[in-house]
């Protein structure tokens, strides 16, 4: 089932195309007219702007020429450079631009179909975890006859202009378009999932596992649909656009339109001294200044391919401005890579993508407030909304993204764009339920940068478990609205936490209510117990809490076990203890190796302590082999941990 389509300024496409149709006339669009406001906030262009139809502007406009991505596009006077690499990459993918531009083939225009052609054309917009659908007319600012922003190569073809149209239309002016990066524009047209790889941080070139590593995500992500771009950073403005040795601009954007892993065959083997090759493509949105390395178009290595070779290889190039790279080259000359994971279409009934809308909100009661600031404001800290989410495996990549509501409909009013934002990153209980109130024993398991752009992110591999995630801006006592998305290839079943304390309840008051909060975290369990030399012991820990309990990954082949497992309880009484047990896990029958039994009083010592195992029974229990060391807090305030 498709998603449901919001519609921008509550416009009906075909309501109102029809009515145009009807009446003999092109459609003027009332909501986004041909005036200076709908180009700039609050200045004027140089020069006398003339909005003009495709019609007058050229003979045979078309809404494509052909394949959409075999033209050069070109910037304009006025346009923006990160328009034009993201109109080259959403035309990689078919089942990306018919997003876009809905139904191209009836919206298209041509002698045949000048009766039904009524100057109205839609596009679709993934807006702020909404697909949008935004009606535009055709009119186009121009100045001398040419048009001012972004226009095709084949004179005749004007998809990208009106689709650059379309986006101002939704954002407020084409204004508003300045200072988005080009990975921004491709999750508006597409609803993927944007990650920024530092390809200098990463150390791809010195690290061989890590480069292959590399290669295998990006073809995961071109073949399940990604988008994927690059560039080389320029060190300061005037060497922007500049050419490097081997024919590469700085501070320019490339799109890989393929990706590839060859075997090759027997006399291939012998010319290339690999059994391998891993080879990208690569294309230059504006058709020139091509790679002239090793692979580029009249390199010594083309000379050893046969023609047959190539086809069987899929080595082809289809563009003007493509070109192919080994992995190596490409790891050595480009310096950041944007891949945007196609994240709309769960994989086998699977879902890989978890999202939720939120709001930072002010409040004078504490406990309701949900705007405390960064990391830095401790006080109110974490006061901001929190999020729970479980990895179910170790070593699974998580890609956390937080995106704030764009400001840029504001900016006549003189707000800024973006608020700095960012987000916090804890390793929590297994068990946990309610808020956070105080780190005390919670691990920092990562950060996002801190910054004024409209989406933060990180990427991490994490151990299993359960993480809080804490999205802050940077000021505390501040509003504004934020999608929070979560990518990983294992569920991991994002929620919000909304309590801060077990709920009265007919029940629980019946049962008692809980009077007393403990945490506890059991870092290790040491010496333990083999019956010979050779046994295998794979420990595991179960903490218990009167009817509730929870189970610690099992630790493989040790008996020097490291854990650092946290769990929470509420209890009616300190006169239900907290139980440690230290099990062996067997195939058959799971062995139990020793456990210690806490009072866990509010007025116990809160530091690292260490217990020698007993035997089951009570505190006074025969003690058995080996120790663990544990960290447990207890508080009569239910809201302090």
């Amino acid at each position: 089932m498709s998603p449901p389509m919001k519609l921008f300024k509550n416009q009906k496409y075909q309501e109102l195309k029809q009515e145009c149709i009807k009446d003999g006339r092109l459609f003027c669009d009332p909501t986004f007219l041909p005036e200076n406001d709908s180009l700039f906030y609050n200045r004027l262009l140089p020069g006398k702007v003339v909005w003009k139809r495709p019609q007058d502007i050229c003979d045979d406009p078309r809404l494509i020429v052909g394949n959409i991505s075999n033209h050069q596009l070109i910037q304009g006077r006025l346009g923006h450079k990160p328009m034009v690499s993201a109109f080259s990459c959403l035309a990689v993918h078919e089942s990306h631009w018919t997003k876009t531009i809905p139904n191209y083939k009836e919206q298209e225009w041509g002698p045949q179909k000048l009766d039904k052609y009524a100057g109205i054309f839609r596009f679709r917009f993934w807006h702020f975890g909404e697909w949008t659908e935004v009606v535009i007319d055709d009119l186009l600012p121009t100045i001398n006859g040419d048009l001012v922003f972004s226009f095709s190569s084949s004179m005749n073809e004007f998809w990208n202009a009106l689709l650059e149209k379309a986006y101002a239309k939704l954002l407020g002016c084409y204004e508003a378009l300045d200072g988005l990066t080009t990975s921004d524009i491709i999750v508006d047209f597409t609803g993927t999932l944007a990650e920024t790889v530092d390809m200098h941080k990463g150390r791809y070139t010195e690290l061989v596992e890590e480069k292959y590593k590399l290669f295998g995500e990006l073809y995961k992500t071109f073949t399940k649909g990604g988008l994927i771009c690059c560039s080389i950073e320029s060190p300061n403005q005037e060497e922007q656009e500049v050419e490097t040795d081997w024919g590469l601009m700085k501070g320019h954007n490339y799109t890989m339109t393929d990706i590839r892993k060859l075997r090759l065959g027997e006399r291939l083997v012998e010319v290339f001294s690999a059994e391998k090759l891993y080879m990208v493509r690569l294309r230059n949105p504006l058709g020139r200044q091509e790679w002239s390395g090793p692979w580029s178009e009249i390199s010594e290595e083309w000379q050893q391919l046969t023609a047959t070779d190539r086809k069987n290889l899929g080595l082809v190039m289809s563009d003007d401005g493509e070109f192919w790279m080994s992995l190596e080259d490409f790891c050595r000359n480009f310096h950041e890579l944007y891949v945007c994971r196609n994240v709309n279409n769960p994989i086998f009934g699977r879902k890989e993508l978890e999202s939720m809308v939120g709001c930072w909100t002010v409040d004078d009661d504490p406990l309701m407030n949900r705007s405390g600031g960064c990391y830095n404001n401790r006080d109110t800290f974490l006061q901001n909304p929190q999020y729970i989410f479980t990895v179910p495996e170790d070593g699974h990549k998580v890609i956390m993204s937080l995106q704030q509501k764009d400001q840029r409909t504001y900016r006549r009013m003189g707000r800024p764009d973006n608020y700095i934002i960012g987000f916090e990153l804890f390793k929590v209980e297994i068990n946990r339920k309610f808020r956070l109130h105080h780190l005390y024993i919670q691990e920092r398991a990562g950060t996002s940068t801190y910054i004024d752009t409209r989406t933060v992110f990180l990427s991490k591999y994490l151990k299993k478990g359960n993480y809080v995630l804490v999205p802050t801006m940077f000021q505390h006592g501040r509003t504004s609205e934020f999608l929070l998305r979560i990518y990983s290839e294992v569920p991991v079943q994002l929620r919000e936490l909304t309590l801060d304390m077990p709920k009265m309840s007919c029940w629980n008051l019946a049962r008692g209510y809980p009077k007393v909060v403990t945490q506890i975290t059991v870092h290790s369990a040491e010496g333990l117990e083999k019956k010979y030399a050779n046994e295998t012991v794979n420990p595991y820990l179960v903490i218990k809490c009167g009817k509730e309990e929870v189970r610690s990954p099992v630790q493989k082949n040790t008996v020097h076990a490291i854990f650092d497992t946290q769990a929470i309880f509420y209890r009616r009484t300190t006169d239900i203890p907290i139980v440690v047990q230290v099990w062996n896990s067997r195939k058959l029958c799971d062995q139990f190796l020793g456990q210690v039994i806490l009072d866990a009083d509010p007025n116990d010592c809160r530091d690292l302590k260490s217990l020698y195992l007993r035997k089951k029974g009570g505190p006074t229990a025969k003690v058995k082999q080996g120790h663990i060391s544990f960290k447990v807090i207890s508080s009569d305030d239910l809201t302090e941990l």
